[in-house]
């Protein structure tokens, strides 16, 4: 694995291409802004990605030129971009993404992620956002990687071997996380009732956010549920 800048990572950037990124906590900020940063040399970069964190730059309008991001996840740091019509949003199950890039109905060029150092082994891990990026760096042509010894190493298949990444810039910020925001009334009372619906022994799928949160809150005492 090659350690560079993160202007010289970015330089084989290049107009016309499809760049994933990193989702949630692993959102690759520097090589995100390295990227930007060559805005008025390069056009027509799609971005595509499900949740992300922090602040993303291509979505303000001055860069629509260079770049349009389209998006598998409305996060509210996307929101005012998809509704204003200078991104877009793709209505898709999470579980067929994979299916986009594996049968390149999506080819991917680029895969922009934030990975821990290699092990003994050589092997860079994922952290705690997994999720489609394997397939993106399974299928993407080039992978840059901003590479963290804070990034927590997970167990599982989430992981890439440094002699697949083309480049890659070293960092030491802290990783996104989501403060767990008490309750809203209103919310509380959602979770009641919520919670009121469910029985023992049920299987249920959850989502994120305050209803959410309140609605767990409410199941403690329930025996025998599945996620």
């Amino acid at each position: 694995m090659k350690y560079v800048t993160p202007e010289e990572a970015v330089s084989v950037l290049e107009s016309n291409q499809r760049i994933f990124i990193h989702s949630v906590a692993m959102t690759p900020h520097r090589l995100i802004n390295a990227m930007i940063a060559r805005a008025d040399e390069l056009r027509n970069i799609e971005l595509v990605h499900i949740h992300t964190e922090g602040d993303l730059p291509y979505c303000d309008g001055k860069f629509c030129k260079s770049f349009h991001a389209n998006t598998f996840f409305t996060g509210a740091n996307m929101r005012a971009s998809v509704n204003d019509g200078t991104g877009d949003y793709v209505p898709v199950f999470l579980s067929e993404i994979d299916l986009l890039f594996q049968r390149r109905i999506l080819p991917l060029d680029v895969a922009m992620i934030q990975v821990s150092p290699p092990d003994a082994h050589g092997y860079c891990s994922l952290g705690p956002s997994v999720d489609v990026t394997l397939s993106a760096i399974e299928n993407a042509r080039i992978i840059l990687a901003e590479c963290n010894p804070r990034v927590p190493r997970t167990h599982g298949d989430g992981i890439i071997h440094h002699s697949r990444i083309h480049a890659a810039i070293e960092t030491d910020a802290p990783i996104h996380e989501v403060a767990v925001l008490a309750p809203t009334e209103t919310e509380k009372r959602i979770g009641r009732h919520v919670a009121g619906l469910v029985e023992d022994g049920a299987t249920l799928q959850l989502g994120i956010g305050g209803v959410i949160n309140s609605v767990l809150n409410e199941l403690v005492y329930y025996k025998d549920l599945g996620i």
